[in-house]
């Protein structure tokens, strides 16, 4: 970089040798989810899809692999930040919310424009999905000139958008599509990913999936581990992992889409969280909170004012048996951490997974 000698993504490599169309995800939360789902989508369908990006495959191998009618890319900022003749087709942007601003000068508009990056080369014939709920996204919007043909998505029904929620089903109008898809089989939890089922949607319309292909491939989608999965259900009780909520807002999300009673499982190492928008959603729906960590002090001075079971452990499976003892049929445990893993775990998948593992423990054990 010093001698000026241009540096590009592997997304920009990739680029210069496909011919075929791109479907590319961004956004703070929610990308892997809504790039698997909408993969899953079109597969089920029978269209010829690659995965890659973000989520762990090489858009190089798959363009050298050949044979696809699509890519379905998550893009993280960093692989945006490095792309310049490359295009999306058919570009999703979820939600813009603070992160990896040390990359970014401490500047949110600099994370934004990454984001953005995204549409930089559309025209008016290809398709930028956007969540128009999010304020980020429409103040950008709203002082820069975005490429391609917005289509925009939410779920405060506002005028214009071209998809929306009605009871359990999306509502598509947009491009000279007009579609009503049937969500209610779909195993997918919560507003966020209310959010992210528009989105792949809207993809899977504009490549001219029906909505019959599309509610048969809801059915049948299996979201990543570690992201409000389920895990098992003792004597009524449901054990929900979402361990990749590693922060305040994935954690709001996670609490406002489960509609039973909770045992909150939380903690880990803090990364600076202010946990005032959670207070709310854990008055009306935390019956009791397991705080997982080495330092608790920040979680226990938030809500033990609010919350009056409220006990602490470092050891997983005291955790969920503490949890079980709050619990009662039809509650749910939840491990939704709002932190880093990396005071007791791994990772967040090694905490996920020694959850699980602790619960079918405690199933086994005939509590």
């Amino acid at each position: 970089m010093e001698r000026n000698i241009p540096v590009i993504s592997e997304i920009e490599f990739a680029g210069r040798y496909a011919s075929s169309k791109f479907i590319c995800i961004t956004g703070t939360n929610g990308k892997t989810t809504t790039t698997l789902l909408t993969y899953h989508l079109l597969k089920s369908a029978g269209l010829k899809v690659a995965l890659a990006g973000n989520v762990g495959e090489s858009l190089a191998g798959k363009v050298l692999e050949g044979g696809y009618e699509y890519y379905v890319v998550e893009l993280s900022s960093f692989q945006l930040d490095n792309i310049y003749a490359f295009k999306a087709h058919i570009g999703i942007l979820l939600n813009i919310t603070p992160d990896h601003l040390d990359r970014y000068d401490y500047q949110m508009e600099n994370y934004a424009a990454a984001k953005f990056r995204l549409a930089q080369n559309m025209t008016a014939s290809e398709y930028l999905l956007f969540n128009q709920d999010d304020s980020l996204i429409q103040e950008y919007r709203t002082k820069h000139e975005v490429p391609g043909t917005p289509v925009p998505f939410g779920l405060k029904n506002e005028e214009g958008l071209a998809l929306h929620y009605e009871g359990q089903s999306i509502i598509a109008s947009f491009s000279g599509i007009s579609a009503k898809v049937d969500t209610s089989k779909s195993p997918l939890i919560g507003q966020h990913n209310q959010y992210n089922s528009m989105a792949a949607v809207g993809a899977a319309l504009l490549v001219g999936l029906t909505p019959k292909q599309i509610e048969e491939g809801l059915s049948t989608f299996q979201n990543a581990e570690h992201r409000m999965q389920p895990v098992e259900e003792i004597n009524g009780v449901t054990f929900i992992n979402d361990s990749k909520a590693t922060n305040v807002e994935a954690v709001w999300y996670a609490l406002d889409g489960i509609k039973q009673p909770i045992v909150w499982v939380v903690g880990g190492k803090d990364k600076g969280n202010d946990y005032t928008t959670l207070l709310p959603l854990v008055q009306d729906k935390v019956k009791a909170i397991v705080a997982l960590g080495v330092d608790n002090s920040k979680i226990v001075t938030a809500f033990s004012p609010i919350c009056q079971n409220l006990v602490e452990t470092q050891d997983v499976n005291e955790a969920v048996k503490l949890a079980m003892g709050y619990a009662e049929a039809g509650d749910v445990v939840l491990l939704s951490p709002a932190c880093a893993s990396f005071d007791l775990f791994n990772n967040y998948e090694h905490r996920g997974r020694a959850f699980a593992e602790a619960v079918q423990k405690l199933k086994g054990a005939g509590i």
